[in-house]
């Protein structure tokens, strides 16, 4: 039994089965890239589902992981934490004038932006959030619920009510769906889990006007889209409008477990004291490590990289899907890229795997590209001929 085995020997007999896993066992990272058990290196274009927006154990986030593991790991929240108010004050610089919210997960954040907005239409008795079919907004009851996808609904009931379903991009339907029940609004700006679909032309805009005029939070769930991997800091930027609350998480923390509610300064009351918690939320080691993911993100051009990196990725992919018409359509923006296939997915991925490659599938059929946004232009030719190759074996 080699290293491997045995690791996932002792993970299948003790660890809840929750993932379908692939058969590697990661035990290092840098940069771009991983090694397994066995000494195998990985090129990883979909690093930690998005987490890991600056490539493995960023030199900056694991110097600040270890200074301030050495300082103070954890104080709960009712007392003050430098960190959480500096890396607060940042996040509002770069986005909009409000507060922030510090939990875990991207699922934390969105039940904080559910919850507020329940608060914000309870003296009228709204209390229905539209949110969009393909979206994605997190696993716990709500969030799931919140999600336009029933497979994901399956074996929960029953769910919590309050969401109703529509169609992306279909501003008539959202015009039509609003009534008196209705207290926000919450979507992906580019649906990643449904398909990286992103908002079209106009859409965006025409979301914030239906609140606008109707009394409506307009919750923008930025969990994969945020921290620069569009091309700009946060993806509504890139769309002209400014949300009521968004969400982050995932390439916030750098690798650390940190999710953010950011609330507009005209809505922060609607959360006071003892109506929402999380007990790890803003701990002074993932604020330390967030910090370093800005700093990294200002001194070492990363917005810039990702512009630059975007259009050279999606040029070469282009290139790619002209030699393979297999290849449908290729959609996105910055470096979050999805191809369209006309077959299912998997047996790309897993190819790609066994060439060396880290890719994801979403919808059966999208592969989804989201390497790291300090990528190369070499690591992006690397993960082409290796995508070439495994669409052009026979037997996929």
């Amino acid at each position: 039994m080699n290293e491997t085995e045995r690791i996932i020997r002792e993970h299948d007999q003790f660890v809840l089965q929750t993932y379908t896993r692939n058969p590697v066992a990661a035990v290092r990272g840098e940069g771009s890239w991983i090694w397994d058990a066995e000494g195998r290196k990985y090129l990883d274009f979909f690093p930690g589902w998005g987490v890991s927006g600056l490539g493995h154990c960023h030199p900056r986030v694991t110097a600040a992981v270890r200074e301030q593991a050495g300082k103070l790991l954890h104080m709960p929240n009712n007392f003050y934490n430098e960190l959480a108010g500096r890396l607060a004050r940042i996040i509002i610089e770069k986005s909009f004038p409000g507060r922030v919210f510090f939990g875990n997960s991207g699922a934390e954040a969105n039940e904080g932006a559910i919850k507020l907005a329940r608060r914000f239409g309870e003296p009228e008795g709204r209390y229905e959030i539209l949110t969009m079919k393909a979206s994605f907004h997190g696993r716990t009851l709500t969030t799931v619920t919140a999600t336009g996808q029933e497979k994901y609904h399956s074996g929960f009931g029953p769910l919590p009510p309050g969401f109703r379903y529509l169609p992306f991009n279909d501003i008539d339907a959202l015009k039509a769906a609003v009534s008196e029940k209705t207290v926000a609004v919450m979507l992906e700006l580019i649906q990643g889990e449904g398909g990286v679909h992103p908002a079209g032309d106009g859409y965006a805009a025409a979301v914030r006007e239906i609140c606008d005029g109707n009394n409506l939070l307009m919750i923008v769930d930025e969990v994969q889209t945020g921290m620069g991997r569009t091309g700009d800091y946060f993806a509504f930027q890139g769309y002209g409008v400014v949300p009521d609350l968004m969400t982050l998480a995932k390439a916030l923390g750098g690798g650390m477990p940190i999710g953010a509610l950011v609330v507009r300064e005209k809505f922060a009351g609607y959360l006071p004291p003892g109506t929402h918690a999380s007990t790890f939320g803003g701990s002074p080691v993932v604020c330390a490590a967030a910090l370093a993911v800005f700093e990294a993100m200002e001194e070492e051009g990363i917005i810039e990289n990702v512009r630059e990196m975007g259009g050279y990725l999606r040029q070469r992919l282009e290139e790619l899907a002209a030699d393979f018409p297999p290849i449908r359509e290729i959609r996105g923006r910055g470096l979050m890229l999805g191809l369209e296939l006309d077959r299912e997915g998997k047996p790309v991925v897993d190819r790609c795997l066994e060439l060396g490659m880290i890719v994801n599938c979403t919808a059966s059929n999208v592969l989804r590209v989201m390497p790291a946004c300090n990528i190369t232009r070499e690591e992006i030719d690397r993960a082409v001929e290796i995508l070439r190759r495994a669409l052009g074996e026979e037997e996929i």
